[in-house]
């Protein structure tokens, strides 16, 4: 059966273990615990309020839409027609999506080894095959042409910044990996969920350098509203169609109260504030653990360190419920995001306040 090539992450064990320790430090969980602006929360109100309980059209809200056109031009300056936007029941509907505009069956979907784990699962669920090429420090966490050349490949999917490793794709390397696909007639997929989430460099949009990329985003972490469940696909026009008919079959809509409150979102004196607070415990947890793990990459977006634990085991998962059971800190098993080094290799998010961090450090400290 299909659904046996399906894996299960290891972090999930984690987390309904971790709920048996009251005292427990979380670094396990990448959903951001700020709330979202205060607009957020009056839109969703009113939409209540005022029985928005109806099914929206499958694209989505058109003022919706016409907002998140707007996001790309402020942002980006890039002009979409709201036509071409798909909001989705969070990103990961999308990405089921993506592969089904872009894949057969037998096709290759490539994506980095590191990566999110869902994407090679989906893959699986379209009966593609997975080409997880392997990327480190040497590459800084970015794929080039050089990783796709021989090997046939129908798809590539990059996320920037991505998880695990917080890397953001260089402005040059991301137009050259674009052109080199368009000559190779390969769809292009990019997930920029993490995009607002940005601290030291720019990130530009896959929408800068082509109108053929499928472009990826949500309001899971930038915009606080992991819960809410609203993402959204930019596809190319000639795309459009045979996505809104995919998306009628999957979920016919996504939830009409939260793309009420979504309108709100952009709020960017507010969002501002979650960038700053996202960076300043940034620098506070990669500069505590660079004494304790090696991390040969200092994150510039999303909310993630990946550090290497070999000086103390080569088993993430054995390693992760020893630090669980006693320590009562829950990490992220580096198995889960590949096969490359991962297995002395955690995951820590940055996703609590200092002040909750800092028991973890200390408690890391003093057993390490």
């Amino acid at each position: 059966m299909r659904y046996e090539n399906i894996t299960s992450f290891k972090v999930m064990d984690l987390v309904r273990e971790a709920q048996k320790y009251s005292d427990t430090i979380h670094f396990e969980i990448g959903q951001p615990d700020l709330e979202p602006s205060p607009k957020v929360k009056e839109a969703l109100l009113s939409a209540v309020n005022s029985s928005k309980y109806g099914y929206t059209e499958t694209l989505g809200l058109l003022e919706l839409r016409e907002k998140i056109a707007q996001h790309y031009k402020r942002d980006y300056s890039v002009e979409l027609d709201p036509k071409q936007i798909l909001v989705t029941p969070g990103t990961s509907n999308a990405f089921l999506i993506a592969y089904l505009l872009t894949l057969n069956s037998g096709d290759t979907l490539a994506i980095s080894d590191p990566s999110y784990p869902c994407y090679k699962n989906f893959a699986v669920m379209v009966d593609a095959k997975v080409k997880a090429l392997p990327i480190g420090k040497e590459d800084g966490y970015q794929l080039t042409p050089k990783h796709l050349k021989g090997h046939k490949i129908n798809a590539l999917h990059i996320s920037s910044p991505a998880n695990p490793t917080g890397n953001i794709y260089d402005n040059k390397n991301l137009q050259e990996l674009i052109e080199y696909c368009e000559r190779e007639n390969i769809a292009f997929i990019s997930d920029e969920l993490y995009h607002g989430l940005v601290y030291d460099k720019e990130a530009k949009s896959a929408l800068n350098f082509s109108e053929n990329a499928i472009v990826i985003n949500g309001f899971s972490k930038y915009f606080c509203m992991p819960g809410l469940r609203v993402g959204w696909m930019v596809l190319p026009k000639h795309l459009i169609k045979p996505a809104e008919a995919i998306a009628q079959n999957l979920y016919l809509s996504a939830p009409t109260l939260s793309q009420y409150a979504a309108l709100e979102a952009f709020d960017y004196d507010y969002l501002a504030s979650v960038r700053a607070e996202y960076k300043r415990r940034r620098d506070y947890l990669y500069n505590e653990l660079k004494k304790i793990f090696e991390i040969d990459a200092k994150p510039d977006g999303a909310f993630y360190l990946w550090c290497d634990i070999s000086k103390y085991s080569n088993d993430a998962v054995e390693f992760s419920y020893e630090l669980l059971h006693k320590l009562h800190i829950a990490v992220t098993p580096g198995v889960d995001f590949g096969k490359n080094n991962s297995q002395t290799k955690l995951r820590f998010a940055y996703t609590r306040s200092i002040e909750h961090m800092s028991e973890g450090v200390e408690r890391l400290k003093s057993y390490l």
